[in-house]
């Protein structure tokens, strides 16, 4: 079975840098208990106002219900125009470019 790649990507005002690491600490420790969840990488770009993450999962299955499930906590933030894709890996050409699956 293949690993899964979720990315997500939304228009966000901030905060950004530090303050976004202190604002969402309580998140990230909530959402490293995600069932299926291998890693995250959260994003940021002030610049164009926008965050999200990228995601590894074990499971294809594991990627859409957390999909679901963070596309409705945003919104209940008031956050819209919400991008959620989610990706096979070819772990072929994955591993010859340094992806250490």
């Amino acid at each position: 079975m293949s690993q899964i790649v979720l990315q997500i990507d939304f228009p966000a005002n901030g905060p950004f840098g530090q303050e976004m690491s202190e604002a969402y600490a309580e998140l990230a420790d909530h959402l490293a208990k995600t069932p299926g969840l291998i890693w995250k990488i959260w994003t940021e770009n002030a610049e164009t106002k926008e965050a999200g993450g990228i995601y590894l999962f074990t499971d294809q299955e594991s990627a859409k219900a957390y999909l679901k499930e963070h596309t409705a906590r945003l919104e209940s933030f008031g956050i819209q125009n919400i991008r959620g894709k989610i990706f096979e890996i070819n772990e072929t050409l994955s591993k010859t470019t340094k992806f250490v699956g």
